[in-house]
């Protein structure tokens, strides 16, 4: 067999990363092309293995423009055996200082579509003989219209009234049960949302939502506009049983913005949460699988 050719792209040749068919096509996601464009994909942090000519393997990191964080690995396509993708990685792992953060995209249920279930495990294998340990499985999911679930009037919702004293609801909450686009705050703001959200969601504060039981808060949502689509950025409860309520009343206030569509992204293994959103009208689009750098892999600073 023709030995692999491994290297990044130059400027100039872009085009060859499209070259390669999609082996999932049916995965809603940001174009090459387009990542190209706005700055966060560049030649130098794009990799292709090619056999005879032919582009066999392609992996791209993605740091968006001022970003405080390092680039992850954000596309990672293969037409080739396991051993070969992860040659690829090691081979930009050298030169990128080391293996980087992988947020592995799949279609939903993807474990439930043999040709597709085969796909997204060749590269997962790939990840992990390349020093990257596979970490938690996050779903985003999608609400395009139609009825909310009747309320069953138990809670009231109101704005926030400031920030002190949404901060004040997320000490007490902890760990919310969404949050949307957290890895993008982590990597390119350095924000933890789950632990500091306003830093990240600079929005107005009224649109934070709270759900009361008489008058005390026991729910804090973040339904939000000002990100590229409307999001429930931040879900939190003190009470569990106003997670319906307040997640149709988050969509609600979307909506009645003019809002089409709404995503979410939850933990797979959060299954009484994912009910919810499903009673409520959420379909899920996608999977992103978690790889990250294993002990003693520690990536260091890009030169």
């Amino acid at each position: 067999m023709t030995d692999l050719v491994i290297r990044p792209l130059v400027a100039g040749e872009e085009e060859l990363f499209d070259s390669m068919p999609d082996p999932l096509p049916q995965l809603r996601q940001v174009s090459y092309a387009d990542g190209l464009a706005g700055g966060g994909y560049q030649p130098e942090r794009t990799w292709v293995a090619l056999r005879n000519g032919r582009v066999v393997a392609r992996a791209a990191w993605l740091l968006p423009p001022g970003s405080v964080g390092e680039p992850w690995l954000e596309r990672f396509d293969l037409a080739a055996e396991p051993h070969e993708g992860a040659a690829l990685l090691r081979a930009a792992h050298d030169v990128l200082g080391g293996p980087k953060v992988y947020h592995a995209s799949a279609p939903a249920y993807w474990r439930r579509q043999p040709q597709v279930r085969a796909v997204v495990e060749t590269a997962a294998a790939a990840a992990r003989q390349a020093g990257l340990v596979e970490g938690g499985e996050r779903i985003r999911c999608s609400w395009t219209g139609g009825p909310l679930p009747a309320s069953a009037c138990r809670f009231s919702f109101r704005p926030a009234v400031d920030a002190a004293e949404i901060e004040s609801l997320v000490a007490r909450i902890g760990t919310p049960e969404l949050l949307t686009g957290a890895e993008t705050a982590r990597m390119v703001g350095g924000v933890d949302l789950a632990r500091a959200p306003l830093a990240w969601l600079t929005g107005p504060t009224s649109d934070w939502r709270v759900a009361l039981d008489d008058d005390e808060p026991v729910g804090l949502a973040a339904p939000t506009a000002h990100a590229c689509f409307p999001m429930i950025a931040y879900f939190g409860l003190l009470d569990e049983a106003a997670r319906g309520e307040l997640l149709a009343d988050a969509v609600a206030t979307l909506a009645a913005g003019g809002a089409y569509e709404v995503v979410v992204d939850v933990d797979a293994h959060r299954v009484a949460v994912v009910a919810e959103l499903e009673r409520t009208g959420f379909r899920r689009v996608r999977s992103r699988l978690l790889f990250t750098p294993a002990v003693g892999e520690v990536a260091l600073p890009s030169a």
